[in-house]
């Protein structure tokens, strides 16, 4: 008898166990526009719960949803992942973690990445403290970084034209910040702001007779645009510098920027430590990527007879 109770006592143990193991988690993923950056931001995060052993179709269950740029679709977007509900909410750019953190309400955990500004967005502290249930990571852009290579590779430049949505308050945030850092390199930044795409075209006409170069945020509903901007730009015979090597691939000339797929691969991995209830999101202050690369497309170069430094050669990660 003794043995047989030892025998149901192991079986009942392993099944536990196998329990355990074989738990499925659900969780929504909503992604704010379609462009590259935010697309790499997807795949890394995907990649980072897999190293994590949160496989889809194994134990982990995605539900996809794309904003497609309208703050409206992605509150609704929002609500139907609290409504499910998903164990966990996942925000791809500042608008859409925003609608996820208000829909989630603190009951469900808020992951977000591609957030410039977490401490502008709500999220954060000043300290990097978590305020509420919600964590991730941050595309804080190198402006400093940006400002000192657009001055190396424009020596006689004295304008900067930024365009960006006015809804947005990762660039609003950024725009300050450009601002601020600007006089330190002999620049002045012109600014225009858009409420929606379709005012892209105009504000554009107005904007590039008054600058030198453009330089992109990672705004969005501008970024969605991006071949437009290129088009305009180019006609003008004003360079256009990108935020990340998505931007620099399609026709920018350079960018100091980071790596989304490493953003949200890293994402992902704190995501995993909330689903395995490893820590709460609140517990976790949000991360960022230090060091940003510099990306360059050597043909647009080459159009505007724009000429690399030695320091910036040494440096330069040709986008293809």
């Amino acid at each position: 008898m003794k043995r047989i109770l030892s025998i149901l006592a192991a079986l009942t143990l392993t099944l536990c166990a196998m329990s355990a193991s074989a738990e499925t988690y659900t969780i929504g993923i909503g992604q704010f526009a379609e462009h590259g950056s935010l697309d790499n931001c997807r795949t890394g995060f995907i990649e980072g719960l897999a190293e994590s052993g949160l496989i889809e179709g194994e134990n982990l269950e995605i539900v996809y949803q794309n904003a497609q740029a309208d703050m409206g679709i992605a509150q609704q977007i929002a609500a139907q992942f609290a409504a499910m509900p998903v164990d966990l909410m996942v925000g791809i750019a500042t608008p859409m973690a925003q609608a996820c953190y208000n829909a989630a309400d603190g009951a469900i955990p808020t992951i977000y990445t591609a957030v410039s500004d977490p401490v502008e967005a709500g999220f954060a502290d000043a300290s990097g403290a978590a305020l509420g249930n919600a964590t991730g990571t941050s595309d804080m852009l190198p402006v400093q970084a940006q400002l000192s290579t657009i001055r190396a590779m424009l020596p006689d430049a004295k304008t900067i034209g930024i365009l960006y949505t006015t809804s947005e308050v990762n660039s609003l945030s950024t725009i300050e910040t450009y601002k601020t850092l600007a006089p330190e390199y002999g620049f002045e930044i012109v600014e225009s702001g858009i409420s929606t795409s379709a005012d892209i075209p105009l504000a554009l006409d107005a904007l590039l007779p008054k600058v030198d170069c453009l330089t992109n945020l990672t705004d969005n509903t501008v970024v969605s645009a991006l071949a437009l901007v290129l088009d305009k730009a180019n006609t003008a015979g004003k360079p256009v510098f990108g935020s990340e090597i998505e931007q620099v691939k399609l026709g920018c000339v350079a960018a100091e920027g980071l790596d989304y797929v490493a953003l949200g691969r890293q994402t992902g991995l704190i995501a995993a430590r909330v689903l395995k209830g490893e820590a709460q999101a609140s517990e976790i202050p949000y991360e960022i990527i230090t060091e940003p690369s510099l990306y360059v497309n050597s043909d647009v170069l080459s159009t505007f007879g724009i000429t690399l430094s030695d320091e910036l050669a040494a440096r330069a990660i040709e986008a293809e």
